[in-house]
């Protein structure tokens, strides 16, 4: 675990978060500056820096997150009209923190991207 990653640390229980979900292999959490009435980060308790960091090792831990996403959004009452499951990877893909997280937003209408 890097000394210096805030998602290692709250999983840890080391710093605060407002949990939704946990469980062996994964956290989420709501997102401390929300772009949506809805943003839950989804965080593997693994250290992975970024997406290009998973390996053949994780493609069961990659499939698990998007269970997890589809269970929170059906538990917060998204599923019907929807929502957007985001992963930034590096600093042109607007990484911030480097550790591997999902964005998972909802609650209003989303704006296209592009």
């Amino acid at each position: 675990m890097p000394q210096d990653c805030i998602f290692c640390k709250i999983i840890a229980g080391e710093a605060p978060a407002e949990f939704v979900y946990q469980d062996d292999l994964v956290v989420a959490f709501k997102d401390i500056r929300p772009a949506a009435p809805v943003h839950i980060l989804i965080v593997p308790r693994k250290h992975i820096p970024d997406l290009t960091a998973i390996t053949e090792e994780d493609k069961e831990l990659l499939g698990h997150i998007h269970l997890v996403a589809v269970k929170i959004a059906k538990d917060l009452g998204l599923a019907e009209r929807g929502f957007r499951l985001i992963n930034n990877c590096k600093e042109e893909g607007g990484q911030v923190i480097y550790h591997l997280h999902f964005h998972l937003l909802g609650g209003r209408q989303l704006r296209l991207l592009g």
